[in-house]
């Protein structure tokens, strides 16, 4: 990419999305196209293909997704597969008449089996069932990253898909109905203070483990890619190739209990924690194995603690 290039950012008030815009703008990239869901509906083809015709972008980042946690996942499943599978197909499809130079697909860590050994490494894709709580969304996942290897291998495009794990920052969903598991613990911490509350209740039994990355260290990681990695340096094995996308991660992790307590502390929060076991704890252990993206020359440079401080910091400039 150079400074003029067109770049299309699919998905740009969310938490990534926003955080890609934010870190292009910081580089000095001046093109920068963007959609609200009124004046483009992904999930229609037509639209996409009259925007793609019409725009002509050069790269493209695919950020745009239906996205939620255990609870919006479990009671949403048709709506997460269908929308996401149709975002995906219209954006990728769109991207390849055009002949768009680069495209970077975003699918999330839920796309590795659910018993899978620790940490997720990219070649443990498709080996054993997946967790059946985010089931239809991992599917949609997984049918994006072979759709982007499937084009490359057929139609020689250079679109790269990137698997983070779980992501927050400031733009963050707060919604507790369909929130993930940092957002909604900040937001029932903070209002049990507000209102006095001696207790939080917490789902499962906080001993899964999870991993969290900075939606601000995600967005740089992605241009990192798209500046400097292409399909081909991705292909291990010429017969067969597979597993090419790229896990972005801290790799480090923490239990939901101590991810509470985390938080408790950042909050000022001095009540107690009640865990309600009869509530799925999801995969016990989700972390992710980031050693092919340092290979390839990244890291991540925000610590969980500040991370968490500084969405804590937005969250309340929003009350």
């Amino acid at each position: 990419m150079d400074k003029n290039s067109k770049i299309y950012v699919a998905g740009h008030r969310g938490l990534v999305g926003s955080a890609l815009v934010k870190k292009l703008h910081e580089k000095g990239y001046k093109n920068i196209i963007t959609r609200t869901h009124g004046e483009l509906d992904l999930l229609e083809q037509q639209e996409v293909r009259d925007f793609f015709e019409k725009e002509k972008p050069d790269f493209v980042f695919l950020a745009a997704a239906k996205v939620g946690g255990i609870l919006a996942n479990n009671r949403y499943r048709a709506d997460f597969i269908y929308e996401n599978l149709q975002i995906q197909n219209n954006i990728i499809h769109a991207s390849y008449l055009i002949g768009v130079k680069k495209l970077l697909f975003l699918g999330s860590s839920c796309i590795y089996p659910k018993n899978a050994s620790q940490p997720l490494s990219e070649d443990l894709l498709l080996t054993s069932p997946l967790e059946y709580t985010n089931e239809p969304y991992a599917i949609a996942k997984i049918a994006g990253i072979k759709m982007c290897e499937s084009y490359n291998l057929q139609y020689g495009t250079n679109f790269i898909a990137v698997m983070p794990t779980n992501l927050y920052g400031p733009n963050d969903n707060f919604d507790l109905n369909t929130s993930h598991v940092l957002p909604a613990l900040l937001r029932k911490i903070h209002e049990a203070k507000k209102t006095l509350k001696k207790t939080v209740e917490i789902w499962g039994s906080g001993e899964p483990r999870r991993e969290f990355l900075y939606s601000e260290d995600m967005a740089d990681a992605c241009v990192f890619i798209m500046e400097n990695v292409n399909f081909q340096d991705l292909i291990k094995d010429k017969n067969e190739i597979r597993n090419t996308h790229i896990n972005i991660g801290t790799g480090e992790d923490l239990t939901i209990r101590e991810l509470a307590e985390l938080i408790k502390k950042i909050v000022g929060f001095d009540g107690e924690f009640v865990f309600d076991t009869t509530k799925p704890d999801g995969t016990m252990q989700k972390l992710s194995n980031v050693a092919k993206l340092s290979d390839l020359g990244w890291r991540y440079k925000t610590p969980l603690e500040d991370g968490i401080r500084k969405v804590y910091e937005a969250f309340n400039e929003k009350r």
